[in-house]
């Protein structure tokens, strides 16, 4: 009996245990809830310099090199006659081509500063920094930017010719919201090397910013012209990513098989290309007035597909149709709406 009354005041005190556990709020500890994981997002590289004020003497501007056409036309806008500006790769040459001189090596070791594109597409930069020394500061204008991979249909079929699988599109100037980017960059820059002037490099970016955010808009409208079912796209190398992501349309193949107009196309790249703008039905293949376009141009005829020029690289001459980058978007988006409406 006695034991019985002992089992019976042990469950009531386990019971009367519990009870206060529960009340308590305390309890099993729950498995730990994990945020979501980030997708892994790519900038367009390269260490943000440190910048301090130059000594210039009276009447002394800042020494400013640029590596492309399209890079110097948006420091020009930003830095006016406030600088002295120097072009790095030739107008009407393929960035991916260029191949410096001595003559480079020097300009860049004088220079105050250097902008460049940056996000890989300066592949002669680093050898020709060496060159240069220490004295030379880089700004790479695309390091702010999110950097976009290549996903056109082509992409399963063209894995032999595709010697950069894990290498980012660098063309980030086919978006002007990303010139947007480097413009506000360039801005500081200037006006960090050269305080005394730096109302007038903030005003004169805060005016450019206004023009590309209008071009935008007028991007936008020209290319509501272009059917849904038509924004499919062929270009000669992988540098429409930014624009098609901006603005809807789809990159279905390229005729060299990476970012670089140097990775030559195997026979097996080229009848996937082929099968691919059979399959989606594209209208147009768009090339760079500064690419070689034999191979384009047997992709076209082989496809009865249009063949329509396009500047990618490198501005106009001066009296040419795209000899600012305004101009250098504007005639692009006029011929691929035309191209393809």
């Amino acid at each position: 009996m006695m034991n019985r009354i002992i089992q019976w005041l042990f469950v009531l005190l386990a019971g009367l245990s519990l009870l206060l556990f529960a009340a308590s709020g305390c309890g099993p500890a729950a498995a730990p809830v994990l945020p979501a994981a980030e997708p892994e997002v790519e900038y367009g590289g390269g260490e943000t310099p440190e910048l301090s004020s130059v000594a210039l003497a009276a009447g002394e501007k800042l020494r400013v090199v640029a590596t492309t056409s399209i890079v110097a036309d948006v420091v020009k806008n930003v830095g006016q006659g406030l600088i002295d500006l120097a072009l790095l790769v030739p107008l009407g040459t393929d960035p991916h081509a260029f191949e410096p001189t001595p003559q480079d090596a020097v300009a860049l070791a004088d220079s105050h500063v250097v902008f460049a594109n940056g996000a890989g597409l300066e592949a002669f930069l680093e050898p020709l920094l060496d060159s240069a020394g220490e004295h030379a500061i880089v700004v790479p204008l695309s390091r702010h930017i999110e950097l976009l991979q290549f996903g056109g249909a082509q992409e399963g079929v063209q894995g032999e010719g595709n010697h950069h699988p894990a290498e980012f599109d660098p063309h980030t100037w086919f978006d002007p919201n990303n010139v947007v980017v480097w413009t506000r960059d360039i801005g500081d820059a200037l006006s960090a090397l050269d305080p005394l002037n730096a109302a007038a490099y903030q005003e004169n970016a805060e005016a450019y910013e206004q023009k590309l955010e209008e071009l935008d808009e007028w991007i936008r409208a020209q290319l509501a012209q272009v059917p849904k079912v038509d924004r499919r796209v062929v270009t000669d190398h992988r540098s429409f990513s930014y624009f098609a992501s901006r603005y809807g349309f789809e990159q279905i193949g390229t005729v060299f098989s990476g970012y670089s107009t140097l990775d030559e196309p195997s026979a097996q790249d080229i009848a996937a290309l082929e099968d691919a703008i059979r399959q989606f039905e594209v209208k147009a293949v768009f090339v760079g007035l500064t690419v070689n376009s034999r191979i384009a141009e047997r992709v076209a005829e082989d496809t009865d597909t249009k063949l329509v020029f396009l500047y990618t690289g490198s501005l106009s001459e001066p009296s040419g149709p795209a000899s600012d980058y305004v101009s250098f978007m504007r005639y692009n988006v006029s011929a691929i709406a035309e191209a393809l409406r």
